[in-house]
């Protein structure tokens, strides 16, 4: 159990650091990150929070993933959950302030995408399950034959182009972002001397059964 505790709080580490990460991200205002486009373009037309979006296609996600044959974790629901409303707690509550230069948004930015890093090694280290958009890429790798980086690139652009559709805000930071999170990740990983592939991720049914021992 005490495991359990210790993992569990890594997770829920990770979660609100990559939700913060993001934040900062859009706080420096010179484009969105891939997935923010999108969702920022959805909360355009839907007027519901950012937050609220990122759970909403979070959970279309997991349904579409376990469609094409992907298991699911505690941590692919987690994330789902959590990350959305972090995220709106962090903007309600505005301790992160807005810049107005592009050289102060490239530091935000760069900034907000190492956090982000960081958190997806607390979180993928916790080892309960890959998160939604995550195994969305598994998913589509397994299908479709292709390499995770293509697989990954194409679900990237897309989202990109949806969002940029819908009215998100595409920009500098946008093609920063593509470029350097896996610079950062690759970086952290590297520093916290971690390889995310010696990783057993656990179902969510295996986390039961590992409770109730």
């Amino acid at each position: 159990m005490g495991n359990f505790i210790k993992r569990f709080i890594k997770l829920m580490v990770g979660l609100f650091l990559y939700s913060l990460g993001i934040v900062i991200t859009m706080k420096a205002n010179i484009g969105f990150a891939s997935w923010e486009v999108f969702h920022k373009g959805i909360s355009n037309i839907s007027g519901i929070s950012i937050g609220q979006v990122s759970i909403i296609v979070g959970l279309i996600i997991c349904g579409v993933v376990l469609l094409m044959g992907e298991k699911l974790g505690v941590g692919t629901i987690l994330n789902m959950l959590f990350i959305g409303i972090f995220i709106d707690l962090i903007m309600d509550f505005n301790f992160i302030p807005e810049v107005n230069t592009y050289t102060a948004g490239i530091i935000m930015l760069l900034a907000g995408i190492l956090i982000i890093a960081f958190a997806t090694y607390f979180y993928i280290d916790s080892s309960f399950g890959a998160g939604p958009r995550d195994s969305l890429m598994v998913a589509v790798e397994r299908k479709t034959g292709l390499e995770v980086g293509v697989a990954r690139g194409i679900i990237e652009v897309s989202v990109v182009f949806i969002g940029w559709l819908l009215g998100g805000p595409v920009g500098l930071g946008t093609i920063l972002a593509a470029i350097s999170f896996g610079f950062f990740i690759q970086l952290v990983f590297k520093l916290m001397n971690f390889d995310a592939a010696e990783i057993e991720h656990e179902t969510f049914t295996q986390t039961v059964k590992n409770l109730s021992k």
